[in-house]
């Protein structure tokens, strides 16, 4: 490739040296940065970050103690995770749980550099591990600077894999804002779908139509290669779409008899989550055989059909009502009678074979919907996918110095 031929001119000769990245950053704790207010909207101006996997948890109207990263942009960092952000937007902090690093002397080294660089470096995460990783491990990590004894030359090389990557970057931006603007088309068709205005319609609650089934604890000890299927709470929202018909997890067989389990047509829903959109969250199970479920979850056990249910559970008029049954506190945590009382549209309710038949026709529909916006090998999800593990390849390459003998990276 062109790009990799150039910076192999760019480089030919130049030194490297490997910095502690301890030396080359300063870090901060979003102490005077933290919101108090528990409750967000659209509607509001200044994002709220996290440290866990959502990121953006919402938007607040809180005008003081934002954090002007338009100014003075940061990398977030989660000590936990060991995952990192670029920031240049403004912004407060929901979590203390991360550092906010910015370069010592953007006279010497970038902070953007030093960003991509991050990103190539493994996860170090352990499952089931909590420890802060920043102080213990991360500031020792040992960064490549090119020309280290002629800062000009040395950000300039810099600034060109900044720029490439920058390039690489705008490109999976520029798809992955066409595939939200397609999923914001689909929210709306799928909503308007299920509003039934002027249909033949009851609305009956979910306590009248089925029953909820708690399913049983199991932990991380209890995972193991082959065993019995299970859906551990954390998956629906992070591996699972609208439906599933097979299971990630498995733990020990001796634990089957003691396990609740989702038969195939279920649906399953989570009771816990960052987010309240996240609690109650649901999808179809539709494997051919039971799966067992964690004891946050519920399976839904009913006689409509599974996805036009799920499908439903994602409407917008559905998420407001289900708000008003999650409990806000630590954990966000469904409360599952309120939950139960939530009523669904049931289509030609004195003819069951019509309700079936124009359930499956709008699941059909929404179905091509969901592989446009969802699918990881139709679509949009699939280009920004090829495009992501392209500028993975660039950027390992473009960040790739050779080591002097006896350095630990």
């Amino acid at each position: 490739m062109r790009l990799i031929g150039f910076l192999e001119r760019l480089l030919d000769g130049v030194a490297i040296a490997w910095l502690p990245l301890g030396q080359l950053t300063n870090y901060e704790q979003p102490t005077k940065y933290l919101v108090t207010a528990t409750s967000y909207s659209d509607k509001f101006k200044t994002p709220v970050l996290t440290a866990g996997k959502t990121f953006v948890l919402g938007y607040t109207d809180e005008a003081e103690g934002i954090y002007k990263a338009s100014e003075t942009p940061v990398v977030i960092f989660d000590d936990f995770t060991t995952a990192s952000k670029w920031v240049s937007f403004d912004f407060k902090a929901k979590s203390s749980a991360m550092k906010m690093v910015t370069s010592s002397d953007e006279g010497k080294v970038l902070l953007k550099y030093i960003y991509y660089w991050l990103k190539t470096l493994p996860s170090e995460l352990v499952d089931g591990d909590h420890k802060r990783h920043w102080i213990g491990t991360y500031t020792n990590k040992k960064v490549p600077i090119p020309c280290p004894d002629n800062p000009q030359k040395s950000l300039e090389i810099q600034a060109e894999i900044v720029r490439m990557l920058d390039t690489f970057a705008e490109l999976t931006a520029e798809l992955t804002a066409e595939l939200k603007a397609r999923k914001k088309q689909y929210n709306y068709y799928r909503d308007q779908l299920l509003s039934f205005e002027g249909g033949e319609v009851e609305w009956k609650a979910l306590g009248d139509i089925g029953e909820f089934i708690r399913g049983k604890r199991f932990t991380k000890a209890d995972y193991v290669e082959e065993g019995v299927s299970v859906i551990h709470y954390g998956e629906i929202y992070t591996r699972y779409g609208v439906w599933a018909d097979h299971a990630f997890s498995k733990v020990r067989a001796e634990m089957a008899g003691s396990l609740r389990y989702a038969e195939p047509g279920d649906v399953v829903l989570t009771d816990v989550g960052e987010t309240v959109e996240e609690v109650g969250k649901a999808v179809a199970w539709l494997g051919d055989e039971r799966v067992a479920i964690h004891d946050h979850c519920y399976a839904f056990r009913h006689s409509m059909n599974p996805k036009f249910v799920s499908y439903y559970m994602q409407t917008q008029s559905f998420i407001a009502k289900k708000a008003k049954h999650v409990a806000r506190t630590k954990v966000n945590t469904l409360l599952i009678n309120g939950f139960s009382k939530i009523e669904i549209p049931v289509p030609f309710p004195g003819d069951p074979e019509r309700s079936q038949a124009e359930q499956a026709r709008i699941v059909a529909i929404l179905d091509k919907f969901d592989v446009l916006t969802n699918s990881i090998s139709e679509g949009l999800p699939r280009e920004i996918a090829l495009r992501q593990k392209q500028y993975e390849h660039y950027r390992d390459r473009l960040l790739s110095f050779p080591k002097p003998e006896g350095a630990v990276a």
